[in-house]
């Protein structure tokens, strides 16, 4: 059996129970060794072997899992964060189902997520943003023509921005041409959640230089929006004593404090 598991943002204790029962079972681990906290492995057993899958093809990673399938092995195949995400899951699970190899998916908890409970962020405030857009600038690996920065930044949506810490020059230049203020509110989040964990507060008109000021060039998030530095949103219609919902009525009001209709502050 192979199972694919989200390694969670960073902190060894925010990998999901299910996933550290998984990795404390495996006779084989193969993780990204270039993103995972290596602390993780100490979940593993004494005897498991561990690959690092930086050092490896995809060749090498489906002839690991193959021979273990084999053996009767259990393999657990560890990504950073929740491997939906920029994980390269799906080659190796199409690869598996061509080889009649059984497995399954334990998902994790992504970085943006890890990023905002540091921060103390909601990405979707009612009246200021409910959607949170999840994507990654043009590098070495191209994005569909639809998906440019540029285009998605033309929502103003709050955007977290994934694999593009050395790319920050550009990423300022396709955000603003997309329609950001230059005074709209960003945080470069360096290792979310990891022990060394630091973010640096910005705009995107500042993006670039206070990257090269801190010599962030891999293993950070971008944050952008408005929801990061507000405190003029509405209030949650769901708590609102004015509002029914189908677990209660709504209050008359006078029956409503004027504490309890406040905006959030």
């Amino acid at each position: 059996m192979i199972d694919f598991v989200g390694a969670g943002p960073g902190a060894t204790d925010l990998i999901t129970v299910r996933g550290m029962r998984l990795l404390s079972q495996a006779d084989i681990i193969i993780y990204a060794g270039s993103l995972i906290n290596p602390e993780l492995l100490s979940y593993a057993k004494e005897d498991a072997r561990i690959y690092n899958s930086a050092e490896m093809t995809l060749e090498q990673v489906l002839s690991v899992m193959r021979e273990a399938d084999r053996n009767g092995e259990h393999v657990v195949r560890l990504h950073t964060g929740d491997q939906s995400l920029y994980g390269a899951i799906r080659e190796q699970m199409d690869a598996l189902k061509e080889s009649g190899i059984a497995f399954r998916s334990c998902p994790g908890v992504s970085a943006c997520f890890g990023a905002a409970a540091s921060l103390d962020l909601e990405f979707t405030l009612p009246g200021i943003s409910q959607t949170l857009i999840i994507t990654r600038a043009e590098g070495k690996t191209g994005v569909p023509e639809r998906e440019k920065i540029a285009d998605l930044a033309s929502h103003h949506a709050t955007m977290a921005i994934y694999l593009s810490a050395g790319h920050l020059e550009i990423l300022q230049e396709e955000l603003l041409k997309g329609g950001y203020e230059s005074s709209t509110p960003a945080i470069i989040a360096y290792k979310a959640i990891w022990p060394e964990e630091a973010s640096y507060p910005c705009t995107v008109g500042t993006l670039y230089e206070t990257g090269k000021r801190n010599n962030i060039t891999k293993t950070a998030l971008v944050l952008i929006g408005d929801v990061l530095l507000t405190n003029d949103y509405e209030r949650s219609r769901l708590y609102d004593p004015s509002f029914s919902t189908g677990f209660r009525e709504a209050e008359t009001p006078q029956d409503q404090p004027e504490s309890k209709i406040r905006r959030g502050s």
